[in-house]
This record gives structure tokens, C-alpha cells and sequence, in this order.
């Protein structure tokens, strides 16, 4: 077993369970999360006893987006193991599973947490969840998962969205297709069960093909996007309104933005 400081991962009666273990953080995703999962997904990619995998976040937060204190330099850490991937590659491998990954929205999703929800095959969420787009409120925009977001969302509510900073509740998320079914929180753990069992009652090697198949058929424009709109991303990064307003967020106060 790895040894992993951000994540927990778990596997039992088929099921292979990845949680985002920065509860005091709500879970938001740095450099450090995004490896991780990527060397735990590749571990249950490649474990037999493993049908299905289950992605789900500790505490009340799925994952309320990036890191900030990271993206302004602040807590680095240094991370254990080899690296293996950026956020990024995290949205591919997802995309891309070779078997199905069913998303525990037990919480809010935010910004780079709505991007991996959506990136996942299947998504169940908490009707407690809020998911979003709230980047644009710190003077980001969500570059990275609008390559995701846009192969579920129509694009006019998806400018909504993204411009708007808009929050949306777990049923208006499943009514437009960002998941797929919106329970009760006590029905949270039995409608994810739903989905694991019928998985495993399929045959492992026809979901396997099928899920190369769709993805392989499927436009082959996401390598393309990715890599443009992570430059995207670092040009936003170096504006004065992103560092005021990651500045501010941290500070807790208002953004005084210039625009610039």
C-alpha cells in the first residue's frame, strides 16, 4: 500500500473507495491531491478484486475547489511520492476510466471539486450539496473544467454558470445533467450501493471495452483543450485582479479590483 497524506483509500466487497482527506480545508485540491489520486486510481484501475471505484470527500465538503493558499505560493509541503500528473491529467484519467467511477458528492463541489464530479462517470449527490463555479468571484475563471463541463451543459447555462458565479442546488445540478441523480443525505451511501452493484453484476470486461470504446469514439479534442487552457489558467494567475483577489480571499475581506 502507498502511503498517501491527502487522500484515503480503501477496498472492500469490489469497491474501491478514494476520499479527499482535508476535511479542515474542505477538501480543496493542490498539486499534492491531484498525484495522489492519480497514482490511487491507477492502483484501482489495476486491481481485479476492484469492479468499481467510489470518489468521495471527509467531512461535509466533497471538495470545495482549488487550493488558494497553494496557487499563492503558501504551502507547498513536499510531496512523498514520484509525480505523476497535474489536475489536468486528473480530469483525463477520469474521463477516460477504464472503469466506472462513481462520484460521492456527499458535499458542496466548487470550482476544480465540480470539475472532478463531472469528470467521473457517474455522479450521485446530497441534496445538502451546492455545486458551482464561484472563480470568477476571486477574478479566475474555471479555464481548466470548462473542457468538462461543456460535454454536460448546454453552452448558454453553462456561461450562466461559469460567469455568474453561480451555486446550484443538487437537484437543479441532476436536472441539467452535471449529476445523475440528487438523494436525501441518508440515502446517500444505498443510491451509491445502487450503482456499485449493478456494475458488479455485469460483465468486467464488456464495461472495459465499452468505456474504451465511447471514449475512443468520442471527439479527440480534450488533449488539445487541456494543455491550452492550463496556460490559460497560468495567464490569469499572473494578473494583479487574480493575486488581489486570491489575496482577498485569504484575508477574508473584499476584492478591490483594477482590472488589470
Amino acid at each position: 500500500m502507498r502511503t498517501y497524506r491527502t487522500i484515503l483509500y480503501a477496498v472492500q466487497d469490489g469497491v474501491a473507495t478514494l476520499t479527499l482527506n482535508r476535511p479542515e480545508r474542505r477538501n480543496a485540491i493542490g498539486s499534492e491531491m491531484a498525484n495522489e489520486l492519480l497514482w490511487a486510481l491507477e492502483d484501482a484501475f489495476a486491481d481485479p478484486l476492484a469492479r468499481s471505484v467510489v470518489l468521495t470527500g471527509a467531512g461535509k465538503a466533497f471538495c470545495a475547489g482549488g487550493d488558494f493558499l497553494q496557487m499563492s505560493g503558501g504551502d507547498a509541503g513536499a510531496e512523498p511520492l514520484p509525480p505523476k500528473g497535474g489536475y489536468d491529467d486528473l480530469l483525463r484519467v477520469l474521463w477516460r476510466a477504464p472503469k466506472p467511477v462513481v462520484a460521492k458528492v456527499n458535499g458542496h463541489a466548487l470550482g476544480g471539486g465540480l470539475g472532478i464530479a463531472a469528470a467521473c462517470t457517474f455522479a450521485v449527490a446530497s441534496t445538502e450539496a451546492k455545486l458551482g463555479t464561484p472563480e470568477i468571484e476571486v477574478g479566475l475563471f474555471p479555464f481548466m473544467i470548462l473542457a468538462i463541463l461543456g460535454r454536460h451543459v448546454p453552452r448558454r447555462r453553462l456561461l450562466e454558470l461559469m460567469l455568474g458565479g453561480e451555486k446550484l442546488s443538487a437537484e437543479e445540478a441532476a436536472r441539467i445533467g452535471l449529476v445523475n441523480r440528487a438523494v436525501a443525505p441518508a440515502e446517500l451511501d444505498d443510491e451509491v450501493k445502487r450503482w456499485t452493484d449493478r456494475i458488479a453484476s455485469k460483465s468486467a470486461s464488456t464495461i472495459r471495452l465499452g468505456l474504451r470504446a465511447l471514449a475512443d469514439a468520442e471527439e479527440l479534442a480534450l488533449d488539445e483543450q487541456l494543455p491550452m487552457l492550463a496556460g490559460r489558467l497560468a495567464e490569469c494567475l499572473g494578473t494583479d485582479d487574480a493575486r488581489e483577489g486570491l489575496m482577498a480571499f485569504l484575508e477574508k475581506r473584499p476584492a478591490r479590483w483594477t482590472g488589470s
